[in-house]
């Protein structure tokens, strides 16, 4: 299996030698195929050797820009895998961390604080792990970082078996776990790209957004057994060891080199180069905007899911009905991010993001009336749809606009945007929720989804930079 990676655009399969498909025994393949869009947010053409391959391997083409036209790529496929695997265990972990903080100290103040030591980093620390991205070779920097979460939960698995742990180490190694994460996030986002063709771009997010969803869902449900048998400690240092597959896929890969910038920067200047091309592309800016707002605004019920649950639903958090209910959403989300590259692969991605908008506030508008369980778990579907539909489309129309020697910085503002603004908004409307109840704010965050749709215009317009060519 070799290592080797062939540039972006060749279209050429890093394990297929020189990239080229023998002749097909009976005859030429057809030499048609779908297009990109005016607006390049379509796949794009299909070249020969894409005919030839899809004519040898299946005797029919695979459509550039489709989540199956990604996982031909023999890298792409080890990287998901092996991410899967390692975000298993984070999801795992982050499950079971907030329920041994309360379990430690009966206090929401400090759970608080731990949610804060976990996601805050994704806030403080994402330039400087953009920039990091963007200036030494990702691929080493993947591996340090992995090895030091491995190690840092390694650490915590053996600080809550203590029988009194300690709150302040508790909290100094989640810390050192999320700043590890802060760093890997937008390296990992600008690596994505490099696996791929441009043109199977789309369906590389689509499957990126399934990974994440999957986990989400599978994670915790597997640390739930392992606390309830083993413990959770077991369950920190099951997290520590699922480094150790994405550590070794990364070992054995080979990533090209990032390009150099065209002009030299430095220092500050080079770190905060997301937001020069954020202000200078209006795509880009958009992109970053929608998502911001979105996040602040509108996704304020995600942390309170259980809250809405008990409030509304009547649902005991605790219950197997909460569970399913979480379940449900997550299922949702993940049918979403794979719609993207499947069943909606070659739609204009611009009118997927304002119809996923749309789909959005009426669904959540619905969530924040309805009150019967029976009811609300086809809507909660709905919304978890609609929710990550919406936001891999959004990803997927930024990747496309950015050249790779930017992609860190860049991609930095996105996890900001996404992962660091989320549990801000969290802290805002939560005391907002205690104060006028939860179907209010629920029906603003609704209202404001419904906003964001004249300003998601995410369609090239004359006097737009160009979006880099297309493979």
């Amino acid at each position: 299996m070799s290592d080797d990676l062939a540039t972006p655009g060749t279209g050429q399969d890093p394990e297929d030698g020189d990239g080229r498909a023998p002749t097909p025994p009976h005859g030429p393949p057809p030499d048609d195929g779908p297009t990109t869009g005016a607006d390049g947010a379509g796949p794009g053409p299909v070249c020969d050797e894409d005919l030839e391959d899809a004519w040898v391997e299946g005797d029919r083409t695979i459509t550039p820009g489709t989540a199956r036209a990604a996982w031909q790529h023999p890298l792409f496929r080890r990287i998901w895998l092996g991410a899967l695997v390692s975000n298993m265990g984070t999801w795992m972990q982050n499950a079971g961390l907030g329920a041994f903080a309360f379990s430690l100290t009966g206090s929401e103040t400090f759970v608080s604080w731990v949610t804060f030591a976990q996601l805050g980093p994704l806030l403080l620390f994402t330039l400087v792990g953009g920039f990091l991205a963007d200036a030494i070779d990702r691929r080493r920097l993947l591996l340090i970082v992995a090895w030091e979460q491995l190690a840092f939960s390694t650490v915590l698995a053996w600080v809550v078996a203590q029988s009194d742990p300690s709150q302040t180490v508790i909290l100094a190694v989640v810390l050192a776990i999320g700043i590890g994460q802060a760093v890997h996030a937008p390296t990992f986002s600008a690596l994505l790209p490099v696996l791929v063709p441009r043109r199977d771009l789309p369906g590389a997010v689509s499957l990126q957004s399934v990974n994440m969803n999957a986990s989400r869902v599978v994670g915790p449900a597997i640390g739930g057994v392992i606390i309830g048998t083993l413990g959770i400690s077991a369950a920190f240092l099951v997290n520590a060891a699922s480094y150790l597959v994405i550590i070794a896929v990364v070992w054995t890969a080979r990533f090209p080199p990032v390009p150099a910038p065209p002009q030299q920067e430095s220092g500050l200047t080079r770190v905060l180069g997301g937001f020069r091309v954020a202000s200078a592309d209006r795509i880009v800016g958009r992109c970053l905007t929608v998502m911001v707002l979105f996040s602040f605004f509108c996704l304020a019920f995600v942390p309170q899911l259980a809250a809405v649950a008990e409030t509304n639903l009547g649902i005991d958090p605790l219950s197997a009905g909460y569970g399913l209910l979480y379940g449900t959403f997550g299922l949702g989300a993940l049918l979403g991010a794979l719609s993207i590259g499947t069943v909606l692969a070659g739609s204009p991605l611009p009118t997927i993001v304002r119809l996923g908008l749309a789909g959005f506030a009426l669904t959540l508008t619905a969530f924040a009336l309805v009150r019967t369980p029976s009811a609300a778990y086809p809507i909660v579907l709905l919304l978890g749809f609609c929710y990550f539909a919406t936001v891999t489309s959004l990803s997927t129309v930024l990747q496309l606009r950015l050249e790779d020697h930017e992609r860190g910085r860049v991609m930095a503002l996105w996890i900001m945007a996404f992962g660091g603004t989320v549990p801000v908004g969290a802290l805002v409307f939560g005391p907002i929720m205690e104060a006028v109840g939860i179907t209010p704010v629920l029906l603003v965050s609704a209202a404001v989804a419904a906003l964001l749709i004249p300003f998601a215009d995410l369609r090239t317009r004359p006097g737009d930079a160009p979006a880099p060519a297309t493979a």
